[in-house]
């Protein structure tokens, strides 16, 4: 459970309504992924692989990630909430990462068919998989039922009369009902961005508390033939430093459960994670114990277990991304422009959320960065930004590789193909040792689904 990452009080506090100043200190430890080196003169590894050496074999784009992090993040998690904690899988999934948190004992947290299909080709056995999503087809319902996932979280009355014909028509494979948790809207605002809250009324998510139509879909499913109502779920949103909002959820669904005679109660995921330097972010654990509390305080009995799941706490500080340095574009009396040969497609979250993540160069981790700049990608976007206001060596140039830390949540799982650019590889470094989990995409890759 050691990391290298700062904790604040649990409770965390009021987030910046602005992101820190740039900071021309070297880049924050704590930014970096666990295993993370640096050599005397300044070469980083990770994992116990020289970055630089890794990029020259392997090319850039490249995601970078920490082996060792992830089971150490997935260890933590487990240790926890136990063996029901589930892996958040829209954060980062490859059948690899898959295996990482299965091996760790996480359950995992898929949304789609993709997902589910990649969940069961990693060797996840069904009853270690949950299948949410807000508008899950006939055909997705069908699948995961049929195979048997332990979970099935149902999120609106059209997916109950979806779900009905499913049982109705055949039994699982193991002959049980098919368990499922009603999706909750608690009416909780958190404190982060509009686009990744989901807990607060107007949502497209769950069942709405305060309406009633909770409690009407617990009776409807309570009363289904081939369906076991077993609990309850609640998602408040993404990137959450302030721990009160759990505090809030948990107190408005201890009711729900009651009333319905509940045995599960997952709070949903959402911790947020540092990005950037002056940031501080809970730890899994300390989530953990915060939880376990407010669960006490709100009366909850004893005999409802409790879970989570978690995804960008899992992953994100794990990877960083490499980039190949091509233009370095100078417009005196207004700014310097820094461009790389990824962008948007690869890390999307700057143009969506106005996400704020640092720079630096692998050559010379931990140097001082004077050197303002805007690093952008090759996209046809003026938008096209990865690093609005970045600090950087003073010396970078044409040919450096630049690298971003913490991309390991959001960044592959949503990447594009925008301008035809192929997507970049995925290595998984651990003792030494580079693994390609996802090849590089090719020109006819892209290509092959056109007739």
């Amino acid at each position: 459970m050691a990391s290298a990452r700062t904790t604040r009080d649990v409770a965390g506090t009021a987030p910046r309504t602005e992101p820190p100043a740039p900071s021309e200190r070297p880049i924050a430890r704590h930014l970096l992924p666990d295993t993370a080196t640096v050599a005397r003169d300044g070469r980083l590894s990770v994992g116990g692989v020289d970055v630089l050496d890794l990029v020259g074999e392997l090319g850039t784009p490249l995601f970078v990630y920490d082996a060792a992090h992830l089971r150490a993040r997935c260890s933590e998690a487990v240790a926890a909430f136990g063996p029901g904690v589930a892996y958040a899988t829209k954060a980062f999934l490859c059948k690899a990462m898959a295996r990482v948190a299965l091996d760790a004992g996480m359950s995992l947290d898929v949304s789609t068919a993709g997902e589910l299909a990649t969940a069961l080709a990693a060797g996840a056995p069904p009853e270690r998989i949950v299948l949410h999503g807000n508008n899950k087809s006939g055909e997705e319902i069908e699948t995961a039922h049929a195979v048997g996932v332990a979970r099935l979280v149902v999120d609106s009355f059209d997916e109950i009369d979806r779900l009905a014909r499913v049982v109705a028509a055949a039994p699982r494979a193991d002959g049980r009902d098919q368990p499922v948790l009603v999706r909750v809207t608690p009416g909780v605002e958190a404190h982060t961005h509009e686009y990744v809250m989901t807990g607060q009324e107007d949502s497209k998510f769950g069942f709405s508390l305060a309406s009633g139509a909770a409690d009407r879909a617990a009776a409807l499913l309570a009363a289904m033939g081939g369906v076991e109502l077993v609990g309850v779920h609640a998602h408040i949103g993404s990137q959450i430093f302030r721990l009160d909002a759990y505090e809030r959820e948990i107190a408005a669904l201890v009711p729900y459960v009651e009333r319905h005679e509940l045995l599960e109660l997952c709070v949903g995921g959402g911790l947020g994670v540092a990005y950037v330097a002056g940031e501080e972010a809970p730890t899994i654990a300390s989530w953990a114990v915060f939880l376990r509390g407010a669960c006490d305080a709100a009366g909850l009995a004893p005999a409802v277990s409790v879970t989570a799941e978690p995804g960008r706490a899992i992953v994100a500080n794990a990877a960083l991304t490499c980039y190949r340095v091509g233009t370095v574009k100078e417009l005196p009396g207004i700014r310097t422009y820094v461009a790389v040969d990824g962008g948007m497609s690869d890390n999307p979250r700057p143009v969506l959320y106005g996400s704020g993540y640092e720079a630096f160069l692998p050559r010379a981790t931990y140097a001082e960065r004077p050197f303002a700049a805007r690093v952008v990608g090759k996209h046809c976007e003026s938008g096209d930004v990865l690093v609005a206001d970045a600090r950087l060596p003073a010396d970078v140039a044409v040919g450096d590789v630049l690298a971003t830390p913490v991309t390991g949540a959001y960044g592959f799982s949503m990447a594009s193909n925008y301008n035809r650019v192929p997507r970049p590889a995925v290595v998984f470094v651990e003792d030494g040792t580079a693994s390609v989990v996802v090849r590089r995409e090719t020109v006819e890759d892209l290509l092959r689904l056109e007739p």
